[in-house]
């Protein structure tokens, strides 16, 4: 895990983001909101450079997320990760966030079990050592053998939540470290590289997802004002946090998305609920959950925060049962950030469904 100094101006990630049959290039968040028509999206690939206009937001109806008309509710859920229901919203979008446009369908972009393949497993040798997970600094990378060797796409993910839902926790398990026992207010920003290998549906091609997490102490973020642009700075997605312990905090996020995200229509936008594991003893009831994504149509993910299984020295944490319970955020995250660039670029039919969420 690296500190990184608030004072100092982010620096795009490296690495190259392939793209079957694109040359379009642009940064991490680039200079300007995504979605909206005229404005220039750009992010690096092997070959030439062109520039594409992105395609305009828009609501969209569909399978498996808005449609008029549609009386009862679907919710697909497999290992925590839960798509808005099928229904047609009538809670209004509030006052200052843009409307937001379909994020694509659980595993139609990444496919969803292939870490659990003799292939996945072969590319997620080079993040674990020993079973162990490796820690990678903001400069390093994985080393792969040239038989295996695959592009790599780079994304800054910004944490929001109150204290105390577990935003440092959340980071900590999906970079396989240890789960801090006891709550600590997080000093300044903190950022923390995760690689995770994921294969693409479309292409049936493998691509290193390089994903830069920042979390900041919410203290930190009141007490200092540039805290909060420089994590919003080039930013590619908002995890958005919510404890089920907390009722607080989920009646807190039509804020955060207003404040964090209401400028930024092309950026992902996910919500997490922590503390799954303690889902009995829940301060935030499942029809309160439904009726948030019918109105907010953003994915839900939910994740436990309990300690993670050993091996056999009972003291080291197991590598490959970590990225087991975490797979389903890495290839959540990887599956919308995939999907907006495709949009951004032009690469996908200029249709509402494809817009970027």
């Amino acid at each position: 895990m690296t500190t990184h100094s608030a004072h100092a101006p982010h620096a795009p990630a490296p690495g190259l983001a392939a793209r079957a049959g694109a040359n379009a290039e642009h940064p991490p968040g680039g200079s300007g909101p995504r979605g909206v028509r005229g404005v220039n999206a750009k992010r690096t690939f092997k070959g030439t450079v062109s520039t594409r206009d992105c395609l305009s937001a828009g609501t969209a109806d569909g399978e498996g997320w808005m449609a008029p008309g549609v009386g009862t509710q679907e919710v697909e859920e497999k290992q925590g990760y839960v798509t808005p229901p099928r229904a047609f919203c009538h809670l209004p979008t509030p006052p200052g966030c843009p409307a937001m446009a379909r994020p694509p369908s659980l595993g139609s972009v990444i496919v969803p079990d292939w870490h659990e393949s003799a292939e996945g497993k072969e590319y997620l040798a080079c993040i674990l050592r020993k079973s162990r997970r490796r820690v990678f600094g903001l400069l390093e990378r994985p080393v792969l053998p040239p038989s295996v060797a695959i592009d790599t796409a780079s994304y800054k993910i910004f944490v929001s939540g109150k204290s105390g839902v577990g935003k440092t926790a959340l980071v900590a398990k999906l970079a396989g470290l240890e789960v801090p026992v006891v709550h600590h207010e997080t000093p300044g920003i903190q950022t923390t590289v995760v690689f995770w290998p994921a294969k693409l549906q479309a292409s049936n091609r493998v691509v290193m997802f390089r994903f830069e997490f920042w979390d900041c102490g919410e203290s930190a973020l009141k007490k200092f004002d540039h805290m909060l642009p420089a994590c919003k700075e080039k930013t590619d997605a908002f995890l958005f946090l919510f404890s089920f312990t907390d009722r607080a905090s989920f009646e807190d996020l039509p804020g955060q998305l207003a404040r964090i995200a209401g400028e930024a229509p092309g950026v992902v936008r996910m919500v997490i609920g922590s503390k799954f594991d303690q889902y009995m003893h829940t301060d935030v009831p499942e029809r309160e959950l439904t009726a948030f994504r019918q109105a907010w149509e953003l994915p839900l993910l939910r994740v436990k925060s309990v300690p993670g299984r050993r091996l056999a020295d009972g003291r080291t944490l197991d590598g490959r049962a970590g990225l087991a319970d975490i797979a389903h955020v890495l290839n959540g995250l990887a599956e919308q950030l995939w999907h907006q660039d495709q949009v951004a670029a032009g690469l996908l039919p200029n249709t509402p469904d494809n817009t970027p969420s």
